[in-house]
């Protein structure tokens, strides 16, 4: 079994609809050796925030030294997200290992589990086989009733904020919804509250009382803001200051739910120190909770997809960035009550690019569109996600993206890409906006400050590149080297995934992109290894050594071949932005020369 079809069996079967119950998720447990009876959890319920509260308990916990089971869902990005064990999905060769024995035992069931069960029991079993000293484990639906309450007494039973939600599962009053998610509640834990409803809250204390559990709540009193922007939120509680990364007013009652777990962890034993409480809050990351994607264009990201939430957003829209108007991206699905989410986020809109969230429960964005256009707002439908992120990029507009987690992952995943696009046209038309005796200056500064580096005498062989359009030219450059005796190597797109570096052999030609290259039958291949630098080029660049290439990508995939040369960015000054786009692929620079600085990074 691979890792996707791994996943294609545990989503995609007719079984995978939602059943409450235990008894399908304990004789799946049991059937493979019952993982969950040897670890620890922190068991956490809720309607809202819940995900958040246990990022928070997870970054601390991992902070004081433990190592952490995370079990969370929905996933934004990757199905491999929701089993993390110290901070990092679980491999996909595990999941597929771990399903394929899990599936052996749950084809032969009687009554078939569930995928949120199947989910479950996967979990289980790698946190076990990974010695995790607590898992944070985050209830699916309700609680007394969704397949994680197998557990046994946990440390602490959290209730996170309760409101009206899966009332055709839970109940439709607060009362039951709360009685629903009190399941979590066993003899031998602690509780801890978030105060809510008295309504809630007299559920919630009742079923504590008749279960013997001591109860701590959470108060909105107990926390107090001191001061916020988009880098983060500074706050007290009880006294003690804090800084969380996380953005909202709401994260701040998230927060004090989490202090008021910890203080209940320190009751049972658990050692979490004061510095490793404040390490987690300040560098906990959640994606989706009103995460900024980008700062220059301002790009926010939200998978609020209920009232509450988008009430929430509002909150923050005012509290973070007042008075200012917004190009919204959204996406809902077609049984949420999208006519009173668009109310809260009205105020604060100037247009919206409507598009389709990848789920057959979408509403459609030309529909949306329509609704929007209807309540007097410019609205725009897009036909895809990535074509809505373009529009909303050029609306010139700070953008937020909300609407529905389905298109949180679709729109997280396909910025970046977006986001380069945009910043090599901007660039590209600045560089090529630079006078030709300005280029030509700029290019023979540079050259002479590279001629003058310490690596540039040490070095035997050298990789460069001849310049194309209005790049900077190391013609220059190239002809003192030739004299210095120095071996100068040229790139060569041999297919559409590789690059080589040819020594010339005196024949020069033109490859598809226009670019002179050596012709490779008269020239001589030399290993990456055998590279002592790389002048490499670039579209853009920032001063921490990100680069953004053409987009082919040929030198993101030569450069950590080239373990052993110093790579240099050369570019114009023009070329420089205050942040470059980059991935997990891209490489950093060890300098960076331009007309205007030669810094080592």
């Amino acid at each position: 079994m691979t890792p996707k079809e791994a996943i294609s069996y545990i989503e995609n079967y007719t079984w995978s609809t939602t059943r409450l119950g235990l008894g399908r998720t304990r004789e799946l447990l049991h059937a493979i050796g019952d993982p969950h009876k040897k670890l620890k959890f922190i068991h956490v319920a809720g309607s809202n925030g819940k995900g958040s509260t246990c990022a928070m308990l997870d970054a601390i916990l991992r902070c004081a030294g433990y190592r952490t089971g995370l079990y969370t869902s929905p996933y934004i990005q990757d199905f491999c997200e929701r089993m993390q064990v110290n901070g990092n999905n679980i491999p996909g060769e595990d999941l597929a290992r771990i399903t394929e024995r899990v599936r052996i035992h749950a084809d032969i069931m009687e009554d078939h589990p569930s995928q949120f069960e199947l989910v479950t029991a996967v979990a289980m079993q790698y946190f076990l086989e990974e010695h995790c000293d607590i898992v944070v484990l985050e209830v699916g639906m309700g609680g007394a009733l969704d397949s994680t309450n197998v557990i046994d007494c946990p440390e602490a039973a959290v209730i996170t904020n309760i409101g009206l939600e899966h009332t055709e599962y839970l109940g439709n009053t607060l009362s039951l919804i709360a009685e629903a998610k009190a399941g979590i509640i066993k003899p031998g834990c602690i509780a801890v509250l978030y105060e809510s409803e008295s309504e809630t809250m007299e559920t919630l204390q009742r079923i504590c009382h008749e279960q013997g559990v001591p109860n701590r709540i959470s108060r909105e009193s107990d926390v107090q803001s001191i001061s916020h922007d988009l880098s983060g939120q500074r706050f007290l509680w009880h006294g003690k200051e804090y800084l969380l990364s996380l953005l909202g007013a709401h994260q701040l009652r998230n927060a004090a739910v989490v202090l008021e777990t910890v203080s209940v962890l320190r009751e049972r034993g658990w050692e979490v120190p004061e510095p490793a409480v404040a390490a987690g809050l300040r560098d906990v990351h959640w994606p989706a909770r009103f995460e900024i994607l980008w700062r220059d264009p301002l790009f926010i990201l939200d998978g609020g997809h209920n009232p509450q939430c988008a009430e929430a957003l509002a909150q923050n829209l005012a509290d973070y960035l007042p008075g200012q108007k917004f190009c919204f991206l959204i996406g809902v699905l077609a049984d949420k009550d999208y006519r009173r989410i668009l109310q809260y986020v009205m105020p604060f809109s100037a247009c919206f690019v409507c598009v389709t969230p990848d789920s057959p429960r979408a509403l459609k964005a030309a529909d949306l569109a329509e609704e929007i256009s209807g309540m007097g707002f410019p609205a725009q439908a897009s036909g895809s996600i990535e074509e809505g992120i373009r529009m909303a990029l050029t609306s010139g507009l700070p953008v937020m993206s909300f609407g529905s987690l389905y298109l949180a992952g679709h729109v997280r995943s396909a910025f970046p890409k977006q986001l380069k696009k945009r910043q090599r046209s901007e660039v590209l038309q600045k560089r090529d906006r630079i006078p030709p005796e300005l280029r030509e200056a700029a290019s023979l500064a540079v050259c002479e400050k590279l001629l003058a580096m310490d690596v540039y005498k040490k070095a035997k062989t050298i990789f460069l590149y001849r310049s194309f359009r209005s790049e900077l030219d190391l013609g220059r450059f190239a002809e003192q080297a030739e004299r210095d005796g120095k071996a100068l190597l040229y790139p060569y797109c041999a297919d559409q995934t590789q690059m080589l570096a040819l020594k010339p052999g005196g024949v020069w030609l033109e490859d598809h992109f226009g670019i002179r290259v050596p012709d490779p039958d008269q020239a001589v291949i030399v290993p990456p290894g055998k590279i002592d630098l790389v002048l490499c080029p670039c579209v853009a660049f920032d001063s921490a050594g990100g680069r953004l290439g053409m987009g082919a990508g040929y030198y993101d995939r030569f450069l950590p071949r080239c373990e052993n040369a110093c790579k240099i960015l050369t570019a114009f000054e023009a070329q420089h932005l205050d942040k470059v786009c980059t991935e997990g692929f891209d490489i950093p620079m060890d300098a960076i020369v331009t007309e205007e600085r030669n810094l080592i990074l």
